[in-house]
């Protein structure tokens, strides 16, 4: 279930709602209010742990958005394209059924500095470079990594960050490989009889 992909090809039904949503205790960014704060249980648990390390390090992080309803992301995804345009909508925003914020387990984390937007100078931040390096310990990977936009189909996102369970979040990030990477990694190994 953490493991699970989801994108533009491996889409969720309007009908897909986690059942153990929870508000995790961190601090969250001025307007991030209702469904915004919330995560799967175990989930919310990690990203706690995280905050609270990074707090120790005088890293003040700020949760942005959380889950995300498909009707909610149809109508993020609708105003985008009117608003933007398809080629813009087409970069940065996820068609309903196809953002990982539906599954409950993906955040946007900012900081104050860059106002709690969404930008990619996140990246260059104390607090972003602070996530790069460390969100890997608490499960959660860096979704869509520079470099890697051919693969995932997405723009570079410092700022999104996707909890897979912190022994598949260190090996993702070892390998520097993306959840799609990672499906066509599996893919090609042939299967083994326990019994050989």
């Amino acid at each position: 279930m953490y493991q699970r992909i989801v994108n533009r090809t491996c889409r969720l039904g309007i009908e897909d709602c986690p059942v153990d949503l929870v508000e995790p205790d961190i601090f969250f960014a001025p307007g991030a209010e209702g469904e915004k704060r919330l995560l799967r249980k175990e989930a919310a648990e990690k990203i706690e742990q995280m905050f609270e390390t990074a707090k120790k390090e005088k890293i003040m992080l700020a949760g942005v958005s959380g889950y995300r309803s498909y009707e909610r992301q149809k109508q993020i995804y609708e105003t985008s394209v009117k608003d933007k345009g398809m080629e813009h909508t087409s970069r940065f925003i996820a068609p309903p059924g196809a953002s990982e914020h539906q599954t409950g387990l993906a955040m946007d984390v900012s900081c104050e500095s860059e106002g709690y937007e969404l930008e990619e100078t996140f990246a260059s931040t104390k607090e972003g470079i602070w996530l790069r390096k460390n969100a890997s310990l608490f499960g959660f990977i860096i979704r869509y990594p520079k470099g890697k936009e051919g693969i995932t189909g997405y723009d570079y996102e410092p700022w999104h960050i996707r909890y897979v369970t912190p022994s598949f979040a260190f090996y993702l990030t070892k390998l520097n490989v993306t959840l799609e990477e990672y499906q066509k990694i599996i893919a090609h190994v042939p299967f083994q009889n326990a019994s050989e």
